[in-house]
């Protein structure tokens, strides 16, 4: 499905299998041979020479100093800066701000109490946001997932000038053990923007 976000958008997509593993997790990152983040380093340092007019890089973190720090110290060696449009925000502020514009989001990933896979996989984040606001104030869930109480695959939003993702066939894979649930896209389609 990634592959379909650049024709989405009309951009070009890079990609890099991660061969390090999270060596380094102290709170100042400094460069550490094997570690994932510099399989980043590498993929950004690769994206530059292929499109110099690359400035910035957008970091999604909104709470998690451990993502936002890897980012910033990969782009601060490359010569990149790094926008963290989310960082601090309030969560029930910035999803609505996501609904509000556009932002057609599905959870395809729950792993939380009081999310179900069989009732909300598949589910957008604007038929998710009262029950999320009810978990988060009942148990503390982060109501974005930054907890990683859930994960989503976004099938439109504004960036998307192009088209938008229909999900043709699905599978749930659920561990019935932890009530960790998965929603596997098995078949997908980009439908063109301004065609039904």
């Amino acid at each position: 499905v990634i592959d379909a976000y650049a024709s989405c958008m009309g951009l070009p997509l890079f990609r890099r299998k991660l061969r390090g593993k999270s060596k380094n997790c102290a709170k100042v990152y400094r460069l550490t041979e094997g570690d994932e983040v510099e399989d980043l380093r590498e993929l950004l340092r690769s994206v530059k020479e292929s499109e110099p007019s690359v400035e910035a890089v957008s970091c999604g973190a909104i709470r998690s100093d451990y993502q936002r720090v890897r980012v910033e110290s990969v782009c601060q060696t490359l010569g990149l800066v790094c926008l963290s449009y989310m960082w601090r925000r309030p969560q029930d502020d910035l999803l609505l701000s996501m609904i509000e514009n556009q932002v057609d989001a599905i959870l395809i990933k729950v792993a939380s109490l009081g999310l179900e896979p069989r009732k909300h996989l598949g589910r957008s984040i604007a038929q998710m946001h009262p029950i999320l606001q009810r978990l988060n104030e009942s148990f503390g869930v982060h109501i974005c997932g930054e907890g990683g109480e859930y994960e989503t695959l976004t099938l439109d939003c504004p960036l998307f000038r192009y088209g938008r993702i229909v999900v043709d066939e699905t599978e749930l894979v659920v561990d019935e053990r932890t009530n960790v649930g998965t929603l596997v896209v098995s078949k997908y389609h980009v439908e063109p923007k301004g065609e039904s």
